[in-house]
């Protein structure tokens, strides 16, 4: 049997869909809309392997609707014009039952591309389903974002890894002729990285190597028949996700040697320039910040450069912008300061923005005291004057404490010269 294992066990059923519960679990968003079938157009977005074709089969017939297939890889214009207007001639307008179109890596669809497919959803022509690893705000046109639902994916836990080897397992018609023994699982969860579908392909590797039908796997086994098998840089897999993370961390850790490195792994892979620009601006926020303001900006300008001029040149303003974010001081005050804050509106929920901080639009609101006592800062010397910013419940809260760097040492110095107590840090 040439077919792949992921493929012979495809869950055909939300009862056989494992993980993702936030969506397709007994409460999740939308499996009342499956039961129902009425279906919204839609955009999943996750990680590679996490189920996103699988649900978008589920979803089909669940709701006993006609399913068109494109892969943004190999469909141009003609192609999807092509199926929308066999969609239209296998379903009514704006009933229940409405085609679905489902477009896998509909990120790699050109704008012209996308474009085509809004009259469709627009008009009730299609229900479209698109599948995306990258995130929707940068590489699906708004036009076409407004007009879906985004869900998103999560990385399968290790419980769910677990389970998906034991239905393989299990119910899979050439691994039942064998006798499978799953002693030790690390490493094909660790080699996996979270993807389903890889879990599933060094799993079936591992097997098919075994000369015997009686099979314990262990960990070393793994490692051994994988490492024989080694597969070059994948832009959508394990590697996609570990090289990134290397070259971050380079980054993070202030060594351009090693940042460049990885970043020569990616460019010589063929990784998207923007992909890579995209998470530079990431770190320079989260990883600099307020330590180099001005790294925030080279990021978004090498962005905007790399998505203009793209390879081969692209190569030397990234090599730039990995050095100079790598050879930069290192705060990350900004994004514990919103963790800390998103912790506290998790805690307590939504408290009571204080009277004086609210807006007066009506004379009702001016009668009830809104904003009455709001001092307005320019007002005042040196454009300053006390009052609280903060609920009554969570006053004197320290959400923001700058970093020992030479830039934010002023800010320390500014906020405790204005504030005297309230920011003696």
């Amino acid at each position: 049997m040439n077919e792949p294992l992921a493929e012979r066990i495809r869950p055909k059923s939300l009862d056989e869909y494992i993980s993702q519960q936030h969506l397709v679990g007994p409460t999740g968003t939308l499996t009342n809309q499956i039961k129902k079938g009425l279906i919204p157009s839609l955009i999943l977005w996750g990680p590679p392997g996490t189920g996103k074709t699988t649900l978008a089969n589920i979803i089909a017939n669940e709701s006993k609707r006609p399913f068109y297939t494109l892969s943004a890889i190999n469909s141009g214009v003609k192609e999807v014009r092509e199926v929308i207007d066999k969609a239209k001639q296998s379903g009514g307008l704006f009933t229940a039952k409405n085609p679905i179109l489902f477009i896998d890596e509909i990120h790699r669809f050109s704008k012209s591309q996308q474009d085509s497919l809004l009259a469709a959803v627009e008009k009730g022509w299609v229900t479209l389903i698109g599948a995306t690893t990258e995130n929707p705000s940068f590489e699906v046109i708004p036009a076409l974002i407004s007009r879906c639902q985004v869900y998103v994916l999560e990385a399968f836990d290790k419980d769910a890894l677990i389970q998906m080897l034991q239905r393989a397992i299990d119910t899979d018609e050439v691994l039942l002729k064998k006798n499978i023994t799953l002693k030790e699982t690390d490493s094909l969860l660790r080699l996996s990285g979270g993807d389903g579908r890889k879990l599933l392909n060094i799993f079936e590797l591992v097997i098919n190597s075994e000369v015997s039908d009686t099979i314990e796997v262990t960990n070393d086994m793994v490692l051994s028949k994988v490492q024989q098998n080694t597969v070059r840089y994948d832009k959508t897999g394990e590697q996609h996700y570990d090289i990134i993370s290397a070259f971050i961390k380079s980054i993070r850790g202030s060594d351009p040697n090693g940042a460049v490195y990885w970043l020569a792994r990616m460019i010589e892979g063929g990784e998207d320039v923007k992909f890579i620009a995209r998470r530079m601006i990431i770190s320079a926020s989260e990883d600099i910040g307020n330590a180099n303001p001005t790294a925030l900006i080279m990021a978004n300008n090498t962005f905007q450069a790399v998505t203009t001029i793209g390879y081969p040149e692209s190569r030397i303003i990234l090599s730039q912008c990995a050095v100079y974010l790598a050879t930069s001081p290192k705060s990350n005050t900004s994004y514990k300061a919103i963790a800390n804050a998103q912790q506290l509106v998790k805690q307590l929920g939504d408290l009571s923005v204080p009277l004086h901080l609210r807006n007066a639009p009506t004379k009702l609101m001016k009668q009830l005291g809104y904003g009455e006592e709001y001092k307005y800062a320019h007002d005042y010397p040196n454009n300053f004057v006390e009052q609280d910013f903060l609920p009554k419940e969570i006053s004197g809260s320290t959400l923001y404490e700058p970093g020992t760097n030479q830039r934010e040492k002023s800010i320390r110095e500014f906020l405790k010269n204005r504030w005297k107590d309230k920011y003696n840090y």
